[in-house]
């Protein structure tokens, strides 16, 4: 969010966590949430009187259920959308802001989890241009591939006009890839890095498939 958050400086110290294995946020990206556990609840309640700074980060095998292993890294988002629905749940927006490395848990005075963020080493994810990336052809091509072997359809006007960055981040954050894929697309060290990522988890799964249903794209 350029203008708002400029160095890691100005990034909160320590955020509350949302595990939720196999949906990604990525700076730059969108990403709606419906909340309705109550720990969840208590957590926005919090953020919207704060810094409305939420990490999300998926999971790693072991740990209690209630309380599982994360990630090493996840990315933080602040709320730009809120409502309240009739029965009691919150429909939020998301904006990626930054990634960080997830420090010391905090002792749990709240239902939910909080950490100390460690944003160094991301704040290239702060500035409104990611750099450049390679002629978007490869990627289109195994797009094409991968919907065509699934059964999908897009707008294909609208995914060839799209910038280089949205194009990439809205097909990592939208596309059916298991949470270890989805980290590896957030863990890639530059945009050119997760293109390329993107690109071969395209082209493994139009060529080996596998047992998800065929879904339309929104």
């Amino acid at each position: 969010m350029p203008g708002v958050y400029r160095t890691a400086r100005d990034l909160p110290l320590v955020i509350p966590v949302f595990p939720l294995d196999g949906v990604l946020l990525l700076p730059h990206g969108q990403l709606p949430l419906n909340i309705f556990e109550p720990r969840y609840l208590n957590m926005l309640d919090d953020v919207m009187s704060g810094e409305r700074m939420i990490g999300m980060v998926q999971t790693r095998p072991g740990g209690a259920n209630e309380h599982p292993r994360l990630a090493p890294i996840g990315c933080a988002g602040r709320v730009t959308s809120f409502a309240e629905t009739g029965d009691g749940r919150y429909l939020v927006t998301l904006t990626g802001v930054c990634r960080f490395k997830l420090g010391e848990e905090l002792p749990a005075r709240a239902p939910y989890r909080q950490v100390r963020a460690d944003f160094t080493g991301f704040e290239a994810d702060l500035l409104e241009s990611p750099g450049s990336v390679a002629e978007p052809g490869p990627l289109l091509a195994a797009l094409r591939r991968y919907l065509d072997h699934r059964g999908l359809a897009i707008d294909w006007t609208s995914a060839e006009s799209a910038p280089s960055e949205a194009l990439i981040n809205s097909l990592s954050m939208a596309l059916p890839f298991d949470p270890l894929e989805k980290q590896a697309l957030l863990e890639a060290p530059t945009l050119a890095d997760r293109r390329e990522t993107l690109v071969a988890l395209l082209e493994i799964d139009a060529t080996l498939g596998d047992d998800d249903e065929p879904t339309s794209i929104q």
